[in-house]
């Protein structure tokens, strides 16, 4: 078992890791993405797109009217619409509609300023054009009898609910084009904590499986001077990076044998997910992807509780706590990351081996189902959470 953190961290919700025939709602603290990051070689960008996703315009003069007085603010921006979120004591979460990325997470600290607890950059796209990635999203996709049916890529505003003295509440739904898979995302932001939640339904008469995980890129000043505290006992594999559409990966990361020599993950984008996961469940036919792990030897055991993040990682812990700290000792402030419904955690360090507080001085982290994924039967509604929580106050 592993050791507690170093923060106490609890929560009031109700535990969802069990699948049941009923819609299951539980509203949580929601999150806050960082400030923009510019490369030299970017700068003559036109208006950024959010990972060169096409979507249809934002009525903001409607959201605007529809929301108003929940601490919420909205702004267009080119095709998209960006919606700012802030609470009592200056905590704010940025999110963008309808991709719902979050791009920034400014947290009150102990000697009253904010500082941003979120790495976001604006890269290169496909298309040449600049494009926001990083910040924290949900990147899951949903399969029925082997075959990749849909990945929820636009999310629809649905409710704002609370205000600026306790919690903001901000509703979204995204459903599969037959709409027989709803998934309900709902971010939550208190003075202290950010939480994101997804509420997964099975409206079809078939079984489906989720695979995926709420990614989250935590600003750091250096993985050097980085730890993660409390993951000591744990068991974990290490696997090649996982890449979504929000992903950032330095590509000298992603052409490393092990870091990214994976197949292309239908409309998700997922590279380097881990090599030959197609072929194998297609030999363990109705088995999926449960006997990956039992025909895997474990990897290895985290025998360090206080463990810098200095190398190069990418690794799933199936064992882990359900809260751990991460330490940032140059920036001087932490963040504990909490989970509820998912069985897995994922982290990706960089590495240390680039310039501190650049574009890759970050750690990302994921409650995931990536190596066992979530079934639910026909009627099922599944729950899963992440919080990231603000102990410096």
């Amino acid at each position: 078992m592993a050791l507690s953190s170093l923060f106490s961290l609890s929560f009031t919700s109700t535990p969802c890791t069990s699948l049941t025939n009923r819609h299951l709602f539980n509203f949580h603290p929601h999150l806050h993405s960082s400030s923009l990051q510019y490369s030299s070689k970017k700068r003559e960008f036109p208006l950024p797109s959010v990972a060169s996703i096409p979507y249809q315009p934002i009525n903001v003069d409607y959201l605007e009217e529809e929301f108003s007085g929940h601490g919420v603010t909205f702004e267009r921006l080119s095709d998209s619409c960006v919606a700012k979120m802030t609470v009592e004591n200056g905590s704010s979460v940025t999110l963008m509609l309808p991709s719902g990325l979050i791009t920034s997470y400014k947290a009150r600290m102990w000697h009253g300023g904010t500082v941003e607890l979120l790495q976001t950059s604006v890269l290169e796209g496909e298309d040449g054009s600049a494009a926001i990635r990083g910040g924290v999203s949900p990147a899951f996709n949903f399969d029925s009898d082997g075959e990749i049916s849909w990945s929820p890529s636009t999310w629809a505003l649905k409710d704002i609910r609370g205000d600026s003295h306790d919690t903001i509440q901000v509703e979204m739904v995204s459903t599969d084009a037959k709409d027989m898979v709803e998934v309900r995302y709902i971010l939550s932001l208190r003075e202290e904590t950010l939480s994101s939640e997804l509420t997964v339904s099975n409206l079809k008469s078939s079984s489906i499986q989720m695979r995926g995980g709420i990614i989250s890129h935590l600003t750091v000043s250096t993985p050097e001077a980085t730890f993660a505290y409390g993951l000591e006992g744990s068991d974990f594999y290490n696997r090649p990076v996982f890449l979504s559409n929000f992903g950032i990966v330095p590509p000298d990361l992603s052409q490393k044998r092990g870091f990214g020599s994976g197949q292309l993950w239908g409309n998700l984008g997922f590279n380097g997910f881990f090599p030959g996961w197609d072929a194998r469940n297609q030999k363990n036919g109705d088995k999926g992807n449960d006997s990956l792990i039992e025909s895997e030897e474990m990897e290895g055991e985290e025998n360090d509780n206080y463990k810098n993040l200095t190398e190069e990682m990418s690794r799933i812990y199936t064992s882990a706590p359900r809260d751990f700290t991460i330490i940032d000792r140059g920036r001087r402030n932490s963040v504990v990351v909490g989970r509820e419904g998912f069985e897995e955690l994922y982290i990706f360090s960089p590495g240390s081996s680039r310039e501190s507080y650049g574009m890759y001085s970050f750690i990302c982290v994921g409650q995931s189902a990536m190596l066992k994924p979530v079934t639910l039967n026909p009627g099922d509604a599944w729950t899963g959470s992440q919080h990231l929580h603000n102990p410096n106050l």
